[in-house]
């Protein structure tokens, strides 16, 4: 098998469940020390703790809430002390809003905005700081397909996912010269508690996978080996691109098959 990180750290915000812990795993199964990162799930960040480590793999826990700021500081010192110096920042870390637009208050798009844009924006800051001083780093941003397609009552959601792409181009042209590469990958429509909270009915589940064009939710490992893959050597040439990975519903025409 590849070791396409070993030695590395590695830090995966919203690790502890769903496609941030999948990808910890990942990481951690290719050599890398992961810091897992979490906000209120300590029982899920422990969990993805001992997956890695009983493979023998290595990572440590570190609680911030992306959308405190004084939390987002914290975080990035205090991974850099117990681990070293961070090669890689996967920006998982995300909230939602499920209200319609005229319904969506000042304070729950603040709420949003905060961790998915602002707490973003920060910690690649404060992460990119230090990457610059060794001419190397990545930096990966989870987009969504909902940042280039719309479905009701997403609104706050939609606009700070826009807002990463948007993100994740500009930062890549400013980092680029320091030799730090930024980029974003953009799941479909994958099968983790938000998204299966959002249609608990079997019966509407089973009609929306039918639209997709593989017939089915993707999985959690199916985007961490995306994001593997372009924080990687392999994927030294790509700068400020955003990866869709949605098994080509984003390039589906709307309406009945």
């Amino acid at each position: 098998m590849t070791v396409r990180f070993a030695d590395q750290n590695v830090i995966v915000t919203g690790a502890s469940r769903g496609i941030g812990a999948a990808t910890a795993k990942a990481f951690a199964a290719e050599g890398a020390r992961v810091a897992i990162n979490y906000r209120t799930d300590e029982t899920g960040a422990i969990e993805t703790k001992e997956a890695i480590t009983d493979a023998d793999g290595t990572a440590e826990i570190f609680q911030a809430d992306i959308g405190v700021a004084s939390d987002v500081e914290n975080l990035a010192d205090s991974v850099e002390q117990a681990l070293g110096p961070v090669s890689v920042l996967v920006n998982n870390a995300a909230t939602i809003d499920r209200s319609a637009f005229l319904e969506v208050s000042a304070d729950a798009f603040e709420s949003v905005w905060q961790t998915n844009v602002r707490g973003v924006y920060q910690l690649s800051q404060r992460v990119a700081e230090r990457m610059v001083k060794r001419k190397s780093g990545v930096i990966v941003h989870l987009s969504s397909i909902l940042a280039r397609l719309a479905v009701p009552n997403r609104t706050a959601y939609i606009a700070s996912k826009g807002a990463i792409e948007g993100l994740t181009r500009a930062m890549a042209i400013d980092l680029a010269p320091h030799g730090v590469r930024v980029n974003a990958v953009a799941p479909g429509l994958i099968a983790t508690e938000a998204l299966l909270a959002g249609m608990p009915q079997a019966d509407l589940q089973a009609e929306i996978q039918r639209y997709v064009p593989i017939g089915r939710f993707g999985n959690p490992e199916e985007i961490a080996a995306a994001i593997l893959f372009v924080c990687s050597s392999q994927a030294s040439y790509l700068n400020g691109a955003i990866i869709p990975v949605d098994a080509g519903l984003g390039s589906r025409e709307a309406g009945p098959a």
